[in-house]
């Protein structure tokens, strides 16, 4: 059990790794398609692509658990509908849970302070701030909650859980 908190550990405080540049290409490919993905599920999520301060696409997060859980996906910072940075998720849960899933999301920044916290790697979201399941309609009522609004896409995988924990994160500029 120690190893395996310590394991998590490890992995909570990962950074974004460094990239050659045509993995970073396609790597951004996949970024867009799932942009694209997300508009596709909700056609109101236009207004937070074009309003945000910033947001953070992942385009892939695994998650898995049994008893302890955790997750992680690598992801790309855009300001202003630029790209700005790599960023990377790693979420530790513990409690009932059994399975694994993979997942898409998107993080909005609605304002400097709270994207400020990211990219100085002191943000992380708590089980309080809950995503929203992307879907026809759910961003034209959803709110932001401490300065983000978060939503998900399911890609596949089944994960039953009732669990605590909370996502952090890391930003590496662009070079």
């Amino acid at each position: 059990m120690n190893r395996a908190l310590l394991s998590l550990a490890v992995l909570f405080t990962a950074s974004p790794p460094a990239v050659h540049p045509a993995a970073r290409d396609d790597f951004h490919q996949k970024v867009m398609e799932a942009i694209a993905a997300f508009r596709h599920a909700d056609s109101t999520i236009d207004r937070l692509f074009a309003s945000a301060r910033a947001y953070a696409v992942f385009p892939s997060v695994g998650k898995g658990g049994f008893g302890l859980g955790g997750a992680h996906g690598n992801g790309e910072l855009f300001e202003h509908g630029a790209v700005t940075g790599r960023t990377s998720l790693t979420q530790v849960t513990v409690g009932l849970q059994i399975g694994g899933q993979v997942y898409r999301e998107v993080i909005f920044f609605q304002d400097t302070a709270a994207l400020a916290s990211f990219k100085k790697g002191q943000f992380a979201l708590s089980a309080q701030v809950s995503a929203v399941a992307a879907a026809e309609g759910a961003a034209a009522n959803a709110k932001y909650r401490e300065g983000v609004l978060v939503f998900t896409i399911a890609k596949g995988g089944l994960m039953l859980e009732a669990s605590v924990g909370g996502q952090k994160f890391s930003f590496k500029p662009a070079p």
